[in-house]
């Protein structure tokens, strides 16, 4: 990865969504319940579950909802579940949308993105059609006190790159060790301030003055959909 602007541009998205989400407690719970529904409701011996809660706590999440959510997935009677869908759609000048859902009704979350895409300037494609142009990778943040060290314990932990970006450590993973180099870290000593799965694109576009307003209304409709957990984009920010 490109380093600090790429992590720049993922910190300051995810920032400027959690600010304005007025359902940012439904969004926590149901990563919560996507974790305990595939892992159990055990944060010790589910990792997944134990970072969604971590998530939770961060915006302040009370203790009784984060409970529930656990409850709802591993107590219930499967009539509920929450099921994570991903969309793809193109928007104006080149621009390329992934669109992360988690819903109860797949048929809903759907017509909702279609609806908001046709509004708004954007087009619905098939599966494929924008993914190909991005990588899905864990991205892990820590602030160590001697970088060199940090790194080789990175690289043991599965890291895939290592980049330095101020007095952070960007730590980037397959999907698949995302949790396993977590846990090393943790173990290793270390403390996580960030731990995210993102897909990052392998070429990026930057849209003239008059498109960016237009890119940026087609991304707020989308981001306040009820069913959207996160939304990533081949988009350069300036």
């Amino acid at each position: 990865m490109a380093g600090h602007s790429k992590w720049a541009n993922i910190k300051h998205r995810k920032g400027a969504q959690d600010a304005k989400r007025a359902q940012v407690f439904s969004r926590a719970s149901k990563l919560i319940i996507l974790a305990a529904q595939s892992g159990g409701g055990d944060p010790e011996t589910n990792y997944a579950l134990k970072t969604a809660i971590e998530g939770a706590r961060k915006v302040n999440m009370p203790k009784d909802n984060i409970d529930r959510a656990i409850k709802s997935a591993v107590g219930g009677d499967g009539t509920n579940r929450i099921e994570e869908v991903i969309y793809e759609a193109m928007g104006p000048e080149g621009s390329a949308f992934i669109i992360v859902c988690a819903t109860d009704n797949t048929n809903r979350s759907i017509t909702e993105v279609k609806t908001a895409l046709k509004k708004n300037g954007g087009k619905f494609v098939p599966s494929g059609s924008v993914s190909f142009n991005f990588s899905h990778v864990g991205i892990i943040i820590i602030e160590p006190k001697d970088f060199d060290a940090a790194e080789l314990t990175a690289i043991d932990a599965g890291a895939i790159d290592v980049k330095k970006d101020g007095d952070i450590l960007v730590i980037t993973t397959e999907v698949a060790d995302f949790h396993t180099a977590q846990t090393s870290l943790t173990d290793s000593g270390y403390t996580i301030k960030e731990a995210l799965l993102v897909y990052e694109p392998s070429q990026t576009v930057l849209l003239s003055q008059d498109t960016k307003a237009a890119f940026e209304n087609l991304h707020e409709v989308l981001d306040d959909l009820d069913d959207v957990q996160d939304i990533f984009t081949n988009v350069e920010q300036e």
